[in-house]
């Protein structure tokens, strides 16, 4: 086997054993592990790429693009990109690839700004910096909670009402990922509120000219990697990726005969039927012959 095909098995079967990551979330979390070894590389100083009142006063305003690649510790970088990818996924799956980065970007940046802001008005001299992923997340999870027909959420078996499930991840979040502020994530679930019920229309990406950037550099190159799942801005693109149709071939799946029951003729014969099987009874010449013959009466 040539080395090109057998990478293309292995692929196939690691897709196979692996659950599909859509390639929106999957880039995000390859930027945050390279920003991650970038600054323990370096050393840079805890707090260099968050956001807070100190993004305003010293006009970093490139914190409010980077923040949520920046990550403090290891185990806050794996707990966030977790928390990404659980909670985004329907929504770059609904959108698309392209437009979901897009709205990552302006999610994001519309969170960092807003508790920037907050942190400003509310300083009493210890900034609270935020970094990592959890705001986005919980952002777009907002944002989908506003666009769905479900009335009912369900979460660890239990029933929640649709808009309070972005509240209880919030609560949720804020508890168990280390570093979390609870103000900016109650300002990112706010954000994706805002955005879905259409208050920042004049900022979203149109499917049609997604549609167009699908076919430049770098998403052209993104749909070429197939270990993740580039999912298109159009529709009915978008059906065919999710929910592709299964065409078997002829004799890939084993048959049964189901032969009908045929009408009594006027000979009697009738055929029966079995599954799978069909059998004919014996011929009325074969019966005939079982049966014992009939003797002559003796002529006097």
């Amino acid at each position: 086997m040539a080395p090109r095909d057998y990478i293309q098995t292995v692929s196939q079967i690691f897709r196979g054993m692996t659950p599909s990551v859509p390639t929106g979330i999957s880039t995000v979390s390859v930027l945050s592990v390279t920003v991650f070894a970038i600054q323990a590389s370096l050393a840079l100083t805890p707090g260099t790429f968050s956001v807070g009142s100190d993004a305003l006063r010293s006009g970093h305003l490139h914190r409010l693009i980077l923040f949520p690649l920046y990550h403090r510790s290891s185990t806050q970088l794996l707990l966030s990109i977790t928390t990404f990818v659980f909670l985004s996924r329907t929504l770059e799956n609904g959108l698309g690839t392209v437009r979901f980065l897009f709205l990552f970007v302006v999610l994001s940046t519309c969170t960092g700004l807003l508790y920037s802001v907050l942190d400003l008005l509310l300083d009493k001299g210890d900034p609270h910096h935020t970094e990592g992923l959890v705001p986005a997340a919980l952002a777009c999870v907002a944002l989908s909670t506003m666009h769905s027909n479900m009335s009912k959420g369900f979460l660890c078996g239990v029933s929640f009402s649709t808009m309070a499930l972005p509240w209880v991840f919030v609560m949720a979040t804020s508890v168990l990922i280390p570093h979390a502020v609870l103000p900016c994530n109650i300002t990112a679930a706010l954000v994706g509120g805002i955005h879905g019920k259409g208050w920042f229309s004049y900022l979203d990406l149109t499917e049609a000219r997604a549609g167009v950037l699908e076919k430049m550099m770098p998403f052209r190159l993104l749909r070429k990697i197939t270990l993740v799942t580039f999912v298109p801005a159009s529709t009915e693109e978008r059906r065919k990726t999710l929910l592709p149709q299964v065409n078997p071939t002829p004799g890939s799946y084993p048959v049964q005969a189901y032969a009908p029951v045929s009408s009594i003729n006027s000979a009697g014969a009738k055929d029966m039927t079995y599954e799978g099987w069909v059998t004919s009874p014996p011929t009325p010449a074969a019966s005939c012959s079982e049966q014992a013959p009939a003797t002559a009466a003796p002529s006097v």
